[in-house]
């Protein structure tokens, strides 16, 4: 049996990247291979650093950002739900890892294939050390495999500096195979990175079917929805707002959203409203999928899981995350109508009337995944 790890964005409460990784290693796992997640994290602060830089703020008169130096205790309280799912669904985690040293460790952990991906694994700004993303610490080991699959870069724009560029380059060079998760992404592999073979491929979460996110629910006993307008918003702002209020109205559908009560970048989290910022377990996320009859998201895998459970969406352009996702995806299913980059009225209702041909979209989906298995097994196999 093949003993795989997996580098991917640090798990922590976004629900898209929890479940692109529980999706992977499961599919890894169907094909007969032990995978290890590798929990890399950035340093961050120790608590007597935090505690002096607060006091710093507090001295010169700095202004700081809602919850910048909350403690360890109250980021516990917020993350119980995603942190216990975690540990029943995602247990092959590895311990902390935030070190480039500490990264050596898993040299001695006799593994024979290294994969990137999925998620924004590429993107310099979210990931703790670019280079580990292109497995640096493993750049002398002899008889291993290393594989890219639905690695992203997040943006068509090119974030890279010249020595990451130049660095992260030579390591791709090491790479028995290159896939990444946006179209924009096969360019800038080649045209940055020197790698013309590169692959357009699924994001992890659409090698499983919809039926194995409904096991999750069911194991979990996820409550009923509170309504049938999912909302997954996950920058909101008072014109969203509007908007979903007058989607609601349009559809004569009851909105909910399956997020904390309150938001960490609006209002500070104190011993006695922690409770309104926990976020709901990821099984009651899945459900709010379920019982939906239409979907508004902001979010790349708000609208990725409204494909796979055909559900009619609309799509918020969101363009601080990065728009070349949401372009790239829904360019995959020839559903680039669903993708508002303003909240106007007219074209919103044109889509609320729009029906969407589920049958077409299934059978590329069953085509892009058989494709995207086919290089897994290949690119494990070669």
């Amino acid at each position: 049996m093949k003993k795989i790890a997996i580098l991917t964005q640090p798990l922590h409460d976004n629900y898209g990247g929890l479940l692109q990784a529980y999706a992977l290693k499961e599919t890894l796992k169907s094909m007969g291979s032990e995978p290890l997640i590798v929990n890399r994290r950035g340093a961050g602060a120790r608590p007597l650093r935090r505690r002096l830089s607060r006091l710093k703020h507090l001295l010169l008169n700095r202004p700081s950002k809602p919850n910048q130096f909350m403690s360890d205790s109250l980021r516990s309280v917020i993350s119980e739900k995603t942190n216990r799912f975690r540990a029943h669904y995602i247990p092959e985690l590895s311990g902390v890892i935030t070190s480039n040293n500490a990264m050596k460790s898993l040299l001695k952990q006799n593994i024979d294939a290294y994969v990137v991906g999925s998620d924004q694994c590429w993107r310099p700004r979210y990931s703790p050390c670019i280079s580990n993303y292109f497995l640096d610490f493993a750049q002398e080991s002899e008889g291993i495999k290393r594989l890219a699959y639905a690695a992203s870069f997040g943006t068509g724009d090119w974030e890279f500096n010249d020595k990451q560029t130049e660095r992260c380059k030579d390591l791709l060079a090491l790479f028995d195979a290159v896939s990444v998760r946006e179209d924009e992404g096969v360019n800038l592999v080649r045209d940055h990175l020197g790698r013309a073979d590169a692959k357009h491929v699924l994001d992890p979460t659409m090698l499983l079917g919809s039926s194995a996110y409904d096991q999750i629910v069911a194991e979990q006993n996820a409550a009923v929805s509170p309504g049938t307008l999912n909302v997954y918003v996950l920058d909101n702002n008072p014109e969203k707002k509007g908007f979903i209020r007058s989607v609601a109205n349009e559809l004569q559908l009851k909105a909910f959203e399956v997020m904390p009560e309150s938001r960490l970048q609006e209002k500070q989290v104190t011993e006695a409203n922690v409770g309104s910022f926990q976020y709901p377990c990821p099984s009651q996320w899945l459900r709010g999928f379920q019982d939906a009859e239409y979907v508004v998201t902001d979010s790349f895998h708000g609208t990725v899981f409204s494909i796979l459970y055909n559900k009619p969406f609309i799509a918020l352009g969101n363009e601080m995350r990065g728009m070349s996702r949401f372009s790239s995806l829904l360019k995959m299913f020839g559903l680039e109508e669903r993708l508002l980059l303003n909240l106007e009225a007219g074209h919103s209702n044109r889509l609320l009337k729009q029906d969407i041909d589920w049958q077409r979209v299934n059978l590329i989906l069953k085509a892009e995944k058989e494709k995207a298995l086919n290089f897994l097994k290949e690119s494990l196999e070669c």
